[in-house]
């Protein structure tokens, strides 16, 4: 069994693995970004978790987990994920407020609980944004995907995730409907970077190039 870590240390562990996931690399000035927290003290904070055995960490190539760390960060992405589920299917919490309300309480949930909360909620497949969650044993299955900035004109797909859980980002696709299972066409993609023109049955939106780095699809 894995010796329980920090609060703290669960931030990081939990920051770490979506920066892998998402861009393949854990810098730190992006995690300094993610945690709101200076880069001097996400240095001496991942250097300490070096020591620890957690990741192995590079000032010029940022952080990656060890086994031992990435361990724990499924651990801790399940318990969030879950928490998420449950705040939305049993306590009517908005799908846009599950992400933050979840964090607030994701370090108090045990493996008994954890375990208790997904037979409850059927053992959901993903959290209410799309995001596969981790199994008991730490097996995650990610659904094929890729970036909305993937497609081109006249593509058709599905919405599988949403990466970015900001508050304000998840309010705000949400009011257009952009959420998992939405389908949607892209009708024009503008130059150098400009906005993607998606249509979402009779409307049509133009979707920032940031904004849809966050939004995962699939082609249908």
């Amino acid at each position: 069994m894995l010796k329980p870590i920090s609060k703290n240390q669960e931030d990081y562990l939990e920051t770490i693995f979506h920066l892998i996931s998402e861009e393949g690399c854990a810098a730190t000035q992006k995690i300094a970004e993610h945690l709101a927290i200076s880069p001097a003290s996400v240095s001496e904070n991942l250097i300490k978790m070096t020591q620890n055995k957690l990741i192995k960490y590079s000032p010029y190539h940022g952080a990656k987990l060890t086994r031992k760390g990435k361990r724990l960060a499924l651990d801790i992405v399940r318990r969030h994920r879950l928490a998420e589920q449950f705040l939305v299917k049993k306590l009517g919490i908005s799908w846009e407020e599950s992400h933050r309300e979840a964090h607030q309480f994701e370090h108090g949930i045990s493996k008994l609980t954890g375990e208790q909360m997904d037979k409850a909620l059927g053992r959901p497949k993903t959290c209410p944004h799309g995001n596969p969650i981790p199994d008991a044993r730490g097996k995650i299955k990610q659904a094929p995907s890729y970036p909305l900035t993937c497609l081109e004109k006249n593509d058709k797909a599905k919405i599988i995730k949403i990466t970015d859980e900001e508050l304000k980002l998840l309010h705000y696709l949400a009011t257009l409907g952009l959420m998992p299972e939405t389908i949607l066409f892209i009708q024009e993609k503008a130059p150098f970077k400009g906005p993607i023109i998606i249509r979402v049955g009779r409307a049509t939106y133009a979707i920032g190039r940031t904004v849809a780095k966050s939004i995962w699809v699939k082609k249908i």
